[in-house]
Order: structure tokens, then C-alpha cells, then sequence
């Protein structure tokens, strides 16, 4: 199968106008410690049209989160028989789309280091289910699971007393996620979210789940909690959001692990609770320059996250995790644009857009 890779592939390209272009440009070449993979399906995140637009790095491959197959893999990955890894493999991941021009997953083929992908079970999920388990998966197991942001007891193991996790955003593509995850480490789960989502909630793990607009709000979920509330993940990152989830909490100290940068309302309450952003693009082990904020590399989350991904397949397998809901977008890459517009315009809710490439 290496011998059939091209010289060449077809790839979303950033442009200098904030928009992207199919563009035909050099395979990605490997280092020792990567993988290749043949894509099959990408799916969708508001990463990706932000960065289009905000960050705008002209020549740069857009998106994510990627499924597809290893065509090749590194002269160390090849020594280290106990990655497990082989061409021909289902493997899925995630990069940090809009930032190089070599590595990102809306193209043919994409890159990765070996320890951030994963091998999906046979017989489990799809590419196109595969390929809704990066950004979003990646951020709800940052959150809730490294020790630096909320540090969570991990599945499969479980929390030995009841102890309650509020996931803001419940039926968003990360709270989904955080939902099912903290289910199988054994919290009790309250979440809020529009009432049509509620079933979905339930389904997925929330315990709890609550309309985001009821004016009484607040004081059911501290109701609910017995007024012990002392973790919670904002999934969504806004004033409203942020405040909501902090007026939640139980008197003593506690965390609140957000997606975005901290509003001012939200660093003028509870001041006994540490409030910290979490950015999953540092799990790739790379420096980050995120809007002129830079994150140095950080080989801590890198591991913490190589650790939690090998664990994956596991979780996939006994349905603990089970993949967002998903909506096929035809046309491949060059229908990308057109379904980035369609999120960029907030039409887009509660199911996971992927195209097909290969």
C-alpha cells in the first residue's frame, strides 16, 4: 500500500480573501514517530470557519477531525511493535487545521503522531462516526480529566461518593462527550440544555438535565446538587453561560474549566473559584500561537492524552462512548465551503457535519 501513495494531493487551502480552495499540493511527508493516513471522512467544527476567518493563515490546510487509514507509517513506529499500529488500519484523529501547510485533515491524506490516533474496533463505527470523535472528544476528555484542569477520576474507573459534574451545553458536540464521559467514571451529571435536547441528555448519561431559559434556573441545579456543586464544564463560553454555571456552585472552593476566554462578569464572581480556559490544540504537543496568546508545548498534555486516546477503543467497544449524531454533507471537499457557511450562519445544531473524501 505505500507504494500507491501519490506525489500529490487534494487539499482545502486558506486564502488570503477568508475564503478556501481545493488546491492540488506535495503529500505530506512523515518523521519518524508519524503516521500517514489515507482519509476517508472529516467532520466539521467552529474551529475551522473561525480560523478561515480570524486567523486567516493563507496556504495553510484547514480542518480537524479526520477517519481513514494508515498508508505508512515512521521508521520508530515500525520498531515500536507495541504501538500496535499497521498499514491498513482504521484510525481516527485530530490536527490542528489552519495552522501548517502540511498537516490538516481537509485533504487526501493527513499526517499524525502515532500516539494521537486511534485504532477504531472493527465492527464499531463507521468513518463517518469515526470522524466526530477529535475535536470535540478531545476537549471533553481535556477538560474533565487532566489533572491540571478539572482532574476527574477516569473511566473505566469510577468516583467512590456522590459527587455531582454540571456540563453547560449538554447536547453541544463537546457536552455530548463530557456527558458520556463523566456517566462512566460514576458522577452525577446536571446539565442544561433547550428542551427538545433534554431526551438526548438522558440518553447519553445527564442525571439531570435543565432548560437553560427557566428564570428558576440556578436554583434547582443548587437544589439538585444539595448545594455541593464544585466542578463544572462551560461548553459553550459566553457571559450568560459562564455566570450561570458559576452561580451554580456550592459554597467552598471549586473549578470551572471553560472553551473560551473568561468575560469580565464571569472573573468578578466567586472569587473561592478557580476559573481556567482549557485549549485542546495543546494536546497536539506543539507550541500554539491562539489569537497572539502563545502556549508553549506541553508534552504533559500530550501524554495525558496518548493515555486517555489508547484507552479509546475500549470504550468504543463496550458502548460507553458512543459517537455524536451525525449529517452527511455530499460533494466532499469541494462542498466544505458551503457547509462551513451553513454553520457560520448558526443554522447548524445537534448533529455533526462530515463529507466524504475518499
Amino acid at each position: 500500500m505505500t507504494s500507491a501513495i501519490p506525489k500529490t494531493m487534494k487539499a482545502l487551502i486558506t486564502q488570503a480573501n477568508k475564503t478556501v480552495k481545493v488546491e492540488e499540493i506535495p503529500v505530506p511527508e512523515i518523521d519518524d514517530w508519524e503516521v500517514l493516513a489515507k482519509v476517508v471522512v472529516v467532520a466539521q467544527n467552529p474551529t475551522d470557519w473561525q480560523y478561515i476567518d480570524t486567523v486567516t493563515n493563507v496556504g495553510t490546510i484547514s480542518g480537524c477531525d479526520w477517519s481513514g487509514y494508515i498508508v505508512k507509517l515512521g521508521k520508530k513506529v515500525t520498531e515500536l511493535n507495541a504501538t500496535g499500529l499497521k498499514v491498513g488500519d482504521h484510525v481516527a484523529g485530530f490536527t490542528h487545521g489552519g495552522t501548517y501547510k502540511d498537516r490538516g485533515a481537509y485533504a487526501e491524506y493527513v499526517k499524525a503522531t502515532y500516539d494521537l490516533c486511534w485504532k477504531v474496533p472493527e465492527g464499531t463505527l463507521s468513518h463517518e462516526q469515526a470522524a466526530t470523535m477529535g475535536c470535540a472528544y478531545w476537549t471533553a476528555v481535556q477538560s474533565l480529566f487532566h489533572p491540571t484542569r478539572l482532574g476527574l477520576v477516569e473511566p473505566p474507573n469510577k468516583v467512590e461518593k456522590e459527587q455531582f459534574v454540571f456540563i453547560y451545553g449538554g447536547s453541544s458536540s463537546v457536552g455530548m462527550y463530557a456527558l458520556q464521559l463523566a456517566h462512566a467514571a460514576g458522577y452525577k451529571v446536571v446539565t442544561v440544555a433547550s428542551a427538545k435536547n433534554h431526551a438526548l441528555c438522558k440518553s447519553l448519561g445527564a442525571d439531570y438535565v435543565f432548560d437553560y431559559r427557566d428564570p428558576d434556573v440556578v436554583s434547582k441545579i443548587k437544589e439538585t446538587t444539595k448545594n455541593s456543586l464544585h466542578h463544572a464544564l462551560d461548553t459553550i463560553s459566553q457571559e450568560s453561560t459562564q455566570t450561570l454555571a458559576l452561580n451554580s456552585y456550592g459554597p467552598g472552593p471549586g473549578k470551572l474549566i471553560t472553551i473560551q476566554p473568561l468575560q469580565e462578569k464571569a472573573k468578578q464572581l466567586r472569587d473561592d473559584v478557580e476559573k481556567q480556559i482549557t485549549l485542546i490544540y495543546t494536546s497536539l504537543g506543539r507550541e500554539v500561537n491562539w489569537n497572539g496568546i502563545i502556549f508553549k508545548a506541553s508534552p504533559e498534555d500530550h501524554a495525558h492524552m496518548a493515555q486517555f486516546l489508547s484507552k479509546t477503543p475500549g470504550l468504543v467497544a463496550s458502548g460507553t462512548v458512543k459517537p455524536n449524531p451525525i449529517k452527511v454533507w455530499e460533494g466532499g471537499l469541494n462542498a466544505i465551503s458551503d457547509g462551513l457557511q451553513h454553520m457560520r450562519e448558526g443554522k447548524h445544531s445537534g448533529e455533526k457535519i462530515v463529507y466524504r473524501i475518499a
